[in-house]
């Protein structure tokens, strides 16, 4: 049993969700990933859409979800996807501000759970929950991060899963595991961590990891979980989600950067770059 923790309610997120989507058209209107199918944040419009909320008008159901994460739940089909990690210490709280580089300098010593879950998009009601990792974390976190920060993706086969300091995991939709890939965790500016998200394309999931020691991009192999390709970056911090972009000409994976923002083919070959300092 899991200990007692901060209650966080990003269940309301989820019931967000679930209104901007058209009941009769849920089909093409998942939200597979982070900002949406097109990456834009941009919703099929919905005339019937409310435009007041309170914790009890509009709202068609609330679930809790204990601990803590920044990442967005996702929606494939009747099913809503998200992650937590949950904390035997008294967690820090997020407080008004930057406070920059006002990290915590180590990591933190309790026993930390990663959490997935799957919820049913009409009721509500908890589908599945897995637990991928116990244990004490390996990099600090600063006071307004999480060790969840990244939002999962889905292809509407598997669900994939990361949580960037950790490692890269894969589940079929009912819950059952397919395959991980451990990732290194690094130092990363005023310990953010890491936090963007994964994107799945063509077979392959793609992802950044930017940080002060040794940052990469990478892919891997949807069903297999293979290393398909991994490709460094001379880049110390950024947490852009990489985005692909179909052209005229081709398909590319863009990603911004502190240093500089950059384009690679789908096998991880750059493509062209130009100075601009991003995050």
């Amino acid at each position: 049993m899991l200990p007692s923790a901060e209650i966080r309610s990003i269940a309301a997120a989820a019931v967000l969700l679930l209104l901007l989507i058209p009941q009769s058209a849920q089909g093409q209107a998942d939200w597979p990933r982070f900002r949406g199918p097109n990456a834009d944040g941009v919703s099929p419009d919905n005339a019937k859409l409310p435009t007041t909320w309170t914790t009890t008008k509009n709202v068609k159901w609330v679930a809790d979800v204990p601990g803590w994460g920044w990442s967005c739940p996702i929606v494939s089909g009747d099913r809503v996807f998200l992650t937590t990690v949950v904390s035997d210490e008294k967690n820090l709280t997020p407080g008004k501000g930057l406070y920059l580089g006002a990290g915590v300098r180590e990591p933190g010593k309790g026993i930390h759970h990663w959490l997935v879950y799957c919820f049913d998009l009409n009721t509500g009601r908890e589908l599945w929950k897995h637990e991928p990792h116990t244990g004490r974390p390996q990099v600090p976190r600063h006071p307004k991060s999480t060790y969840a920060a990244e939002t999962a993706t889905t292809d509407g086969e598997r669900l994939y899963v990361l949580f960037g300091d950790l490692g890269l995991f894969c589940y079929d939709l009912n819950g059952k595991p397919l395959w991980s890939r451990k990732i290194e965790p690094r130092k990363t500016v005023s310990d953010y961590g890491a936090a963007a998200s994964p994107v799945v394309h063509d077979g392959q999931v793609i992802v950044v990891y930017d940080n002060r020691e040794r940052s990469w991009i990478a892919a891997f192999d949807a069903k297999s979980g293979d290393e398909r390709w991994r490709t460094p970056r001379e880049e110390t911090h950024s947490w852009a989600t990489p985005f692909v972009w179909t052209n005229e000409v081709r398909t590319e994976i863009v990603v911004p950067g502190r240093r500089r923002n950059r384009s690679y083919s789908l096998d991880g070959k750059l493509l062209w770059e130009f100075d601009g300092k991003m995050s």
